[in-house]
């Protein structure tokens, strides 16, 4: 029996079966009333969209856009800690105990990172800016390339124990918001 079909539904009489199809029917149609790429609306016809600033931009609540999304979160952040961890694991101080105590910084040039870093991966520029973006290490220039910035110093910035709090959050904060949505769309579908 097909998983669309409604168990309950199969060997009743056959008005409830009627009535299962109507509803589906119905549920479709309004769907494609509101459906921009559906060939039975004329431009004019259509509603307008009712978007609020925090939901402009972003997937529909319960979407599979959004479970990717957040799954996709989760992923930056695992491979931004992954890299902040080899960073602070194959590099040296920025300065020395006697120049500065305490200074957290942790510095490695572009090139030895990337030799290390390819074998993990084939992502670490992108994954270097993202880093950036979030504030946790930093580099001169906009993009780094193999060979020409072999020599450009890659400096972490923060204590490797608030990186992985931070981002341990974060993909805490992704996983949960993923769930809260799928347990919500669970609730919106069983009524």
């Amino acid at each position: 029996m097909s998983t669309c079909v409604n168990p309950a539904a199969y060997g009743s009489p056959l008005s409830s079966k009627v009535a299962l199809f109507d509803a589906v029917a119905t549920k479709h149609i309004q769907s494609q009333a509101i459906n921009p790429f559906s060939n039975d609306n004329k431009p004019g016809s259509l509603p307008k969209p009712k978007i609020s600033k925090e939901e402009y931009g972003r997937p529909a609540k319960g979407s599979l856009s959004e479970a990717r999304g957040f799954k996709a979160s989760q992923q930056v952040s695992k491979e931004m800690l992954e890299l902040c961890d080899i960073i602070h694991q194959q590099g040296e101080p920025l300065f020395s105990p006697e120049e500065k105590p305490n200074d957290p910084r942790v510095v490695i040039s572009f090139g030895e990172l990337f030799s290390i870093y390819t074998v993990i991966s084939n992502k670490l520029v992108g994954v270097l800016l993202r880093a950036r973006k979030h504030k946790l290490l930093d580099f001169e220039g906009e993009c780094l390339f193999q060979r020409r910035d072999d020599h450009v110093p890659v400096i972490l910035l923060k204590p490797i124990e608030e990186i992985r709090e931070m981002l341990r959050d974060k993909m805490e904060d992704a996983a949960e918001s993923q769930k809260s949505s799928e347990e919500d769309n669970q609730s919106d579908g069983s009524n």
